[in-house]
């Protein structure tokens, strides 16, 4: 582990000296590199909020503390930094539980302050009182929890540490009447690390099974990403030759263009990496916890290689064998791994050398195959989507225009979107099948809700990366329901400046769980129907601009309008998007049966 100085320009006070707590505090997020923060302001915080400004600290005020969270993820993990955010206590703390969730899951370094009733009310009753603790322990890594003054320093410096070390939230519990009086404080300096490969033995069993694999497959977690180990990740697969498939969710994990990348795994995933995967005899998961959800079987195939020797590769040992039985376990930094695998297969004779070309045409056969199928993959094909575009060719219910198919859709903006964009997937039925079209070129470009899977998450989250990044593109994909959660988020680019362009999938409809209606209970639709105004107009109406796409050929020049306008006007804009009310393949076939009735009234509901 080493220390760490502010990497900015700012100046850290040194050694002991008298200050206030809230000075104290506030110098030590300067001491982690914190320029930008999230949420509303509130009294509880007050006495540091005011001193935000001169030590170049941006509070950025949301209009949903839950959107502080989620922009808070994005921030992070758009920048490989600290992702912040800050609350009233009581209420305002309680709204950001949902979006810590999210960043748990994702294993995001997001530190959550939450001001608390001041000690002397503790247990009162008293105005916005709750016990804060419990409320995130399940989402967090650590909880910090002030308990004098003096140590407000430290407790700060611990959580900044933390969610680096841990790779997830932190909790940082302060009484508000602790930001006050006078104390004698150190700013701690940042603690950070260093990661190494894992450990010998590990690492050479793990060399050893390469060598006589005669098909590796590789694995692009999300630990790829965040060691910023892409390069590292490449030269490995390159020396085997080994097909490369993405982790669910993970798309930008391994460069599209790469002749090795097969696309991702998991729900509505790619059908190449899927039949390679099944082909495998050694696995590499390269950062990846192989969590469930991302390796279930897809497009009718059971495609997991049951006898294939796996090699995890994890920085938490924790994860390693707790999903999938492994051969061999290794705990380390998924970078520094890669670069140590490729160091001892250096100069050896691999099995896999002998057949390498017959590989690469197996590989290049199963990408043409898919994107093939993806392009004359129009629209969906069960019943009920073939029904839903017989009565669109029957009646026209908006302004002339047509619906329609998302399929389409996705592939029209998968090919008008911008060099180095950033994208990110909210949950819904489109922004699942998404999963088949989204393809990046450079790490941290995709951010996508992870096993939480909460709706309104993806817009609010690309606020946060654009604060992060600029100079980037940024994209949010959602559909209506998901949109009507986090619509009011525009308020938050439009008075702060941060141009984001959201695409609204306006299909009339909770399309995922509608899903489930049509194939488990005959079509009863209860709740899932949406009728709703039109998004552009209300975007407009919250100084975005607006735009309505209901012709095909303008999807494209609709995309490159709205990010011409974010990167060169500094607008956000919102591309509502009319869809019909296809469905894809439902989200958890597994978990649903066809319903039994025993009493005689409900006997017709089966």
């Amino acid at each position: 582990m080493s220390t760490q100085d502010n990497t900015d320009n700012r100046q850290v006070v040194q050694g002991k000296q008298k200050m206030t707590p809230s000075e104290a505090f506030v110098e030590t997020l300067v001491a982690n590199g914190v320029t930008d923060m999230f949420g509303i302001m509130g009294s509880a915080f007050m006495d540091a909020m005011d001193i935000f400004a001169p030590a170049g600290i941006r509070l950025i005020p949301v209009v949903h503390e839950q959107g502080s969270g989620h922009m808070a993820d994005g921030y992070a993990r758009a920048s490989g930094r600290h992702g912040v955010l800050i609350g009233q206590n009581g209420p305002g703390v309680s709204n950001s539980v949902t979006a810590i969730a999210a960043a748990f899951w994702a294993h995001t370094p997001v530190v959550i302050i939450t001001p608390e009733t001041g000690t002397m009310g503790i247990g009162l009753g008293g105005f916005q009182e709750c016990n804060q603790l419990p409320m995130f322990q399940e989402f967090t890594k650590y909880q910090g929890h002030v308990t004098h003054p003096a140590r407000i320093a430290e407790f700060t410096g611990r959580c900044f540490d933390r969610a680096m070390s841990e790779m997830g939230p932190t909790q940082l519990n302060i009484p508000r009447d602790y930001f006050y009086g006078e104390i004698e404080a150190e700013i701690p300096r940042p603690m950070r690390l260093d990661r190494g490969p894992g450990g010998t033995r590990s690492l050479d069993e793990a060399a050893d099974l390469l060598a006589k694999a005669q098909f590796p497959v590789i694995i692009s977690g999300g630990g790829v990403v965040m060691a910023d180990g892409v390069e590292e990740c490449k030269a490995l697969a390159e020396r085997l030759n080994a097909p490369v498939v993405n982790s669910y969710l993970h798309n930008d994990s391994f460069p599209a263009s790469h002749p090795l990348w097969c696309g991702p795994l998991g729900y509505q995933g790619s059908k190449a990496s899927m039949k390679l995967m099944a082909q495998a005899d050694v696995v590499v998961a390269l950062g990846t916890r192989l969590g469930p959800f991302g390796t279930l079987p897809q497009h009718g195939m059971d495609y997991w290689p049951t006898n294939a020797k796996i090699i995890q590769i994890d920085a938490d040992h924790k994860m390693l064998g707790l999903v999938k039985k492994i051969s061999v376990g290794i705990c380390g930094d998924a970078k520094e791994a890669a670069v140590a695998l490729t160091e001892r297969l250096q100069g050896r004779d691999l099995a896999c050398d002998s057949n390498k070309d017959e590989r690469a045409k197996t590989i290049k056969s199963e990408q043409d195959a898919w994107q093939k199928e993806l392009d004359e993959w129009t629209h969906e094909r069960d019943d009920y989507s073939l029904d839903v575009i017989e009565e669109n060719k029957q009646e026209k219910t908006f302004s002339g225009g047509d619906y329609l198919h998302p399929r389409q859709v996705l592939r029209e903006l998968e090919k008008a979107m911008p060099e180095d964009v950033m994208v990110s997937t909210d949950i819904g039925n489109i922004n699942s099948v998404a999963n088949s079209y989204l393809r990046f070129e450079k790490p941290r470009s995709m951010f996508a809700a992870m096993s939480f899977g909460n709706c309104g998450y993806a817009f609010p989250t690309m606020i946060g990366a654009k604060v992060a990044a600029p100079h980037r593109p940024a994209i949010s994909y959602a559909g209506d329901g998901a949109w009507g959660m986090s619509l009011m988020e525009t308020m938050t680019c439009v008075r702060d400046n941060i141009p984001v362009t959201a695409v609204v999938f306006h299909n009339r409809q909770w399309g995922a769980e509608k899903k489930n209606q049509v194939d488990f209970y005959g079509r009863r639709f209860v709740a899932g129907e949406l009728e709703n105004q039109s998004f552009a107009e209300i975007g407009r109406a919250m100084g975005a601009e607006g735009i309505v796409v209901d012709k095909l050929e303008d999807v494209g020049p609709a995309l490159k309008k709205a990010i011409d306008m974010q990167m060169n006007e500094g607008k956000t804009c919102i591309l509502e998007i009319m869809c019909t009310r296809e469905l894809g393949d439902p989200f958890r076939r597994d978990a649903l049966k066809k319903p039994v009735r025993m009493l005689e009234k409900y006997q017709d509901y089966v």
